[in-house]
């Protein structure tokens, strides 16, 4: 598929828009350890590639998106950068590919593909863990709970149900909104720039 120059162009400001978010305040977040940052980083960034999105309303311009963001995530200081490339390409893939089963043109499909998006976030740990790093599933599994219950101020041993229904329905929320938000506000932002709204 090919994309003409100012469509290049719209998905190049999108993807450093994301790319920046990342860089900054995303290595902040991290470095500080605060809970939920990887959710609230997600939810910033498909909110950017969505918006992105309304400008460039063909398949695939998220997943560009996502990839620019990926790439410049390289120059990020003093941090291990290949698991967070990976999880921003494998978010704008799965925002992808709710676009993709919902037919990507309405606020409900964008609330869709922002909620499968930031909801990879709870997958992430595993893949990168266990595949990138050799670390056990089970011991990453009780990390994760542990820290959830600790941020919900719950006991992992007596809630787990509670615990994991509120860890992933955090992500659906957030993701959800930023989906619904990106929408409306990619149609504003089309009408100040171009005077129309996208058809898709």
């Amino acid at each position: 598929m090919r994309y003409s120059t100012r469509e290049l162009v719209s998905l190049a400001v999108f993807g450093t828009l994301w790319g920046a978010i990342e860089i900054v305040p995303g290595s902040v977040l991290h470095a500080m350890g605060l809970p939920l940052s990887g959710v609230v980083m997600a939810a910033s960034g498909l909110f950017v590639a969505l918006v992105g999105r309304r400008f460039v309303p063909r398949a695939g311009s998220v997943l560009f998106v996502g990839a620019l963001a990926a790439l410049l995530k390289l120059f990020s200081v003093g941090s291990i950068v290949l698991g967070p490339m990976i999880g921003i390409f494998a978010e704008a893939g799965m925002a992808e590919l709710g676009l993709l089963a919902t037919g990507g043109g309405s606020a409900l499909s964008f609330a869709v593909a922002g909620a499968l998006g930031v909801c990879w976030t709870a997958a992430h740990p595993f893949l990168t863990g266990v595949v990138l790093f050799g670390r056990d599933f089970m011991a990453i599994w009780s990390g994760l709970l542990d820290a959830a219950s600790r941020s919900m101020g719950m006991d992992a041993g007596q809630a787990v149900v509670w615990v994991v229904a509120v860890w992933v329905g955090a992500r659906v929320v957030a993701g959800a909104a930023a989906g619904w938000v990106a929408w409306g506000v990619g149609r504003v932002l089309l009408e100040r720039v171009y005077g129309t709204q996208s058809s898709g």
